[in-house]
C-alpha cells in the first residue's frame, strides 16, 4: 500500500491494523513525522516513511508490485496527482482515493449527465471508477465546507485504444464548447471537422456530452491519423 499524505496517521494505523503487509507513507509535512514514526515503531518492518512531495516522486518506484495507492487527497492537487498516476496506471493494481464530491462525480459520470466532461473521459479511458461512499464534513477536524467521496479506480484489463495527446486535444475542443454541435466545437482543431467525424463514425450534429468514452477514443484515433494542414 502506498499512502499519500497520511498526516498524523489515522488511515495509516487502520491499514496496518487491517493487515496491510507493507505501507509506504509519503508525507511532506514534518510536523506529522513524529506521530508516523511512533506507528512505524509499533509495526516493525511494515511502515516505511518517505518525506517528499507527492507531485515530485514516482509512486511506482516506492515498492514492488502489486501496488495500490490509497489517499485522502488535498483538494488543491487531487486532480493533478490523479492525472500523473494515470500516465503510469499499469504499474498499479488499483487506486482508492478521496476527493471533493464534485470531483468524484465527474470521475464516474456517464454521458448525458451534468458532471460528464473531459476528466470523465480521460479517467474512464484507462480505468473503471466506482463511487464507494461519501464522507461528511463532520468526519474531519477542522470540518471542510464540502462533502467528500471515496472512489476506487481499477485499471482496465485492456485499455481503450487511443493516443493520449490526440484524446486530450479532441476532448478539450469538444467540451470547451459543449453546448455546440461537434461540427462547430471541433473547428479549433487543425483539421476539417466533418470529415474527421465521418471517419470516426460520429454524427456531425452530436454534442460532446452525447459521446461515450469509446466514441471519444475513436475520434482521437481518427484525429491522430488525419494529415494536418502545413504552414
Amino acid at each position: 500500500m502506498i499512502e499519500i499524505g497520511p498526516g498524523p496517521g489515522g488511515l495509516t494505523r487502520a491499514l496496518l491494523a487491517e493487515g496491510a503487509r507493507r505501507v509506504v507513507a509519503v508525507e511532506r509535512d514534518r510536523r506529522c513525522l513524529a506521530a508516523l514514526a511512533e506507528l512505524a515503531a509499533a509495526y516493525p518492518g511494515r511502515l516505511e516513511l518517505v518525506e517528499a512531495d507527492a507531485l515530485a516522486i514516482d509512486a511506482a518506484a516506492l515498492g514492488p508490485p502489486p501496488r495500490r495507492i490509497v489517499a485522502n487527497l488535498p483538494y488543491n492537487i487531487a486532480t493533478a496527482l490523479l492525472l500523473r498516476w494515470l500516465d503510469g496506471i499499469g504499474a498499479f493494481a488499483g487506486l482508492t482515493l478521496m476527493f471533493q464530491r464534485e470531483v468524484a462525480l465527474r470521475l464516474v459520470a456517464a454521458p448525458n449527465s451534468p458532471s460528464y466532461g473531459r476528466l470523465s473521459v480521460l479517467v474512464q479511458w484507462l480505468t473503471e471508477p466506482r463511487l464507494l461512499f461519501d464522507v461528511p464534513p463532520r468526519a474531519f477536524t477542522p470540518a471542510p465546507k464540502v462533502t467528500s467521496s471515496v472512489v476506487a479506480l481499477a485499471p482496465r484489463p485492456a485499455p481503450l485504444a487511443a493516443d493520449k495527446a490526440a484524446l486530450e486535444r479532441v476532448t478539450a475542443a469538444a467540451f470547451g464548447q459543449r453546448r455546440k454541435m461537434l461540427r462547430a466545437s471541433l473547428r479549433g482543431l487543425d483539421v476539417p471537422a466533418e470529415p474527421l467525424l465521418a471517419a470516426a463514425g460520429i454524427a456531425a450534429t452530436a454534442r460532446a456530452e452525447d459521446l461515450s468514452v469509446a466514441e471519444f477514443c475513436a475520434l482521437a484515433r481518427a484525429f491522430a491519423l488525419t494529415p494536418r494542414a502545413s504552414g
